[in-house]
């Protein structure tokens, strides 16, 4: 299982319903319940929002985000999905990985 990190952007401003807000809604709730959401939220921008999503494949994240209804419905016009490779004390902040060591200059 990895984490993978959904950005919804250009939202259409002034169009969310209280039909659509709550269809977007259930579908967090069933991702919760599936344990497929970790975290979700907009940004205090008003024009994204950011989901992360616990799945085996970018393909599934992909997918999910395209079934939310603020996808779908086209409320946000646009999404990016990319997985992420967190960094903690457990890993040592990913210093000894390929990806750090292949961006270290020589």
């Amino acid at each position: 299982m990895g984490k993978y990190v959904a950005i919804l952007k250009d939202k259409k401003q002034g169009e969310l319903t209280k039909e659509l807000l709550n269809s977007h809604v259930k579908h967090l709730q069933n991702l919760t319940a599936n344990k497929k959401l970790f975290i979700c939220g907009p940004f205090k921008d008003n024009d994204k929002a950011m989901q992360i999503l616990i799945c085996d494949a970018i393909e599934e994240a992909i997918n999910l985000v395209e079934s939310d209804p603020f996808i779908k419905e086209g409320y946000y016009a646009t999404y990016e999905v990319n997985e992420l490779i967190e960094a903690n004390e457990n890993n040592n902040w990913l210093i000894e990985i390929p990806q750090t060591k292949e961006n270290l200059a020589n």
